[in-house]
């Protein structure tokens, strides 16, 4: 832990995350301590990042809704997610976590004195995990998955799998995560899903109505690309030049969205592409592609498209199809898919199509593109999927309950 400190410290200069990640730790207890008040009963939620708190909202909210008087402390490891939710209503304290060490744990858990605690996914912290358990603080995991090549099932993770023997329960998302760790002596295992489902089932019947949408639709189709990367664009590029992709139009959400970035799918783009910041009456009927270039709107965005590409693919992994998924429409996206729980179920349905060129895009799009009666019954059936897979979130709760919250 002190090594990758002196890491991120060293590349801090040279790096805007790495150096929001040293300076948001900065006398972190002082600000903890100024913060909390001393009477108060709390929970503690953590995060590694954006995505993790995507899925530990559900739980949040039910939480608040059910118990209004507890108190949230919300923790963050990265600044993608704490600069993005520091500002969250639901949450009454927002902060870095400390760096894992034996010494800031024992202070952080006195500070805080939760008295449950919920770890987002993969969250294994040894000190913390070691702290809480000491101190019989019930400590659950929610929404994890576990897989054989996983370091806890080496033959070097016996000290590594204490963290799971230690914790009150862990939730999983399927029953190979629970009879893996059955299997290697962890009990405490509830098969409750993924509470990811519940998240954008709330956000699709609560989507906002958004500016000059329709001047921009017109009559055409749309094709949502979230999440992208530079290859996954050149993906789309290519069907975007081809004839048969002609009637559509185009939103497209890159995974980053920094100036240069934006900048550099301008121009790939051409004269017929707009950011969404600028979208307007004057220029939205003309428009071809719409660029997002803010945080937070792509959830909503999928809910205008025929059909959906999700990024990531071609990178370290695809990233939240269920985001688009859930409006009943198909998600294209790359290779890179097979930790994917949700992708492997909907490409098992012929709902999600991944692949590993650009013949197999083409070929993929055309199979449904025209052919409304299939759309229609991927419709049907993702729909179906939703409902049976929804509901992790207040089985989780009611866990809790059971446990004192």
């Amino acid at each position: 832990m002190r090594a990758y400190y002196v890491a991120i410290l060293l590349l801090s200069p040279f790096h805007i995350k790495a150096k929001k990640w040293i300076s948001g730790r900065k006398n972190i207890f002082q600000k903890i301590e100024e913060k909390l008040v001393t009477s108060e009963k709390r929970i503690w939620v953590h995060c590694a990042s954006l995505g993790e708190f995507e899925q530990g909202r559900p739980l949040i909210e039910k939480i608040k809704k059910e118990r209004p008087n507890l108190k949230i402390v919300l923790t963050f490891f990265s600044p993608s997610g704490y600069e993005i939710r520091k500002n969250y209503p639901l949450a009454d304290y927002v902060f870095y976590l400390p760096l894992d060490t034996a010494l800031n744990a024992q202070k952080f858990v006195s500070l805080v004195n939760p008295i449950q605690v919920v770890f987002v996914k993969y969250e294994f912290w040894y000190h913390y995990t070691s702290v809480l358990y000491k101190k019989e603080t019930p400590f659950f995991y929610i929404s994890a998955v576990f897989r054989p090549s996983q370091y806890f099932f080496s033959r070097f993770g016996a000290w590594y799998r204490e963290i799971l023997k230690k914790s009150t329960c862990i939730f999983v998302q399927d029953l190979q995560s629970k009879q893996l760790l059955n299997k290697n002596g962890i009990e405490q295992v509830d098969v409750s899903g993924d509470t990811r489902f519940d998240r954008v089932l709330e956000i699709a019947a609560a989507r906002p109505k958004m500016p000059f949408m329709e001047e921009f639709i017109g009559n055409a189709s749309i094709l949502v690309a979230g999440s992208t990367w530079p290859e996954d664009e050149n993906y789309l590029f290519s069907l975007f030049q081809n004839p048969m992709a002609e009637p559509y139009k185009w939103i497209i959400a890159p995974h980053e969205i920094s100036e240069m970035r934006m900048t550099h799918l301008l121009k790939k783009w051409g004269p017929q592409a707009v950011r969404l910041s600028s979208l307007s009456i004057e220029n939205a009927h003309d428009a071809k592609v719409l660029l997002v270039d803010n945080i937070g709107q792509l959830a909503y965005l999928y809910a205008f498209g025929k059909m959906a590409y999700v990024g990531g693919g071609f990178g370290k992994g695809v990233h939240n199809i269920l985001e688009a998924a859930v409006y009943g429409i198909p998600v294209f996206f790359g290779p890179n898919h097979l930790k994917s729980r949700e992708a492997l179920a909907l490409k098992e349905k012929a709902c999600a199509f991944p692949f590993a060129n650009t013949e197999a895009f083409l070929s993929a799009f055309d199979s449904i593109n025209g052919h409304p009666d299939v759309q229609n019954q991927m419709k049907a059936a993702l729909k179906v999927y939703f409902q049976d897979e929804s509901g992790a979130t207040l089985q989780i709760f009611q866990k809790m309950q059971e446990m004192g919250l």
